[in-house]
């Protein structure tokens, strides 16, 4: 497989600028463990649900996150900005895309053995078979509603690592799953007062959070 990949965009010149800049100039520090540790903690549910939803097994949608990872790992040491390529969401998407399609022509020389003949114009019909057009097309569509799920995944668990567990817990109760107020109040022994209150703490720590990992996309 080539190691090549495209080039890092750049963002748009804008009030998220900075945050989208920190988030990515971290990956730059191939030591920064933590750096790393969080992009995988990110992202590596996205690629695989991508990967799995586009036809792939569970071994091979891991390794496309392997893949996908290894390929930002090398790029990001002595990534340029260019406004032309548009932003980090798109780029992640082509690297993903490329590695879902490299798996599919692995496939293709493994099975090549058991395909049927070609059709009388050259085409491998059992190719086409697997891999038909309208998956690829999909791909966009499939990456963009995995993006905002991911988003609200990794934005929830970020929230409730900062807040305490009771004050979480009330917040998914009335915000998440929209629970009467008297029944929470009943249940868990809290006032009105310390419902609202801790729905507006939670939630100002949960808006941060979805805003920070929303930088990556324009």
């Amino acid at each position: 497989m080539s190691d090549a990949s495209p080039s890092l965009p750049v963002e748009p010149p804008d009030e998220l600028l900075p945050t989208r800049q920190t988030l990515l100039a971290r990956l730059r520090d191939w030591n920064d463990q933590e750096g790393w540790r969080e992009f995988f903690d990110t992202y590596w549910r996205l690629i695989f649900n991508v990967a799995r939803q586009a036809g792939l097994s569970e071994p091979e949608a891991q390794d496309v996150v392997q893949e996908t990872l290894l390929a930002v790992a090398k790029k990001m040491p002595d990534f340029r900005y260019d406004p032309a390529k548009g932003s980090f969401k798109a780029w992640l998407l082509l690297n993903v895309r490329s590695r879902i399609a490299e798996h599919w022509r692995r496939r293709l020389r493994r099975d090549r053995h058991q395909a049927e003949p070609p059709t009388e114009d050259g085409r491998d019909t059992t190719f086409l078979q697997r891999v038909p057009d309208e998956r690829d097309a999909d791909l966009d569509a499939l990456w963009q509603k995995e993006w905002e799920s991911n988003v609200l995944r990794t934005a929830l668990e970020r929230t409730k690592a900062k807040v305490s567990a009771r004050q979480f817990l009330i917040f998914d109760l009335a915000v998440l799953k929209e629970t009467p107020l008297a029944k929470i109040t009943r249940t868990l022994g809290v006032n009105v007062a310390q419902v609202y209150l801790a729905k507006h703490r939670v939630g100002k720590v949960f808006k941060a959070e979805l805003e920070r990992l929303r930088s990556l996309e324009a």
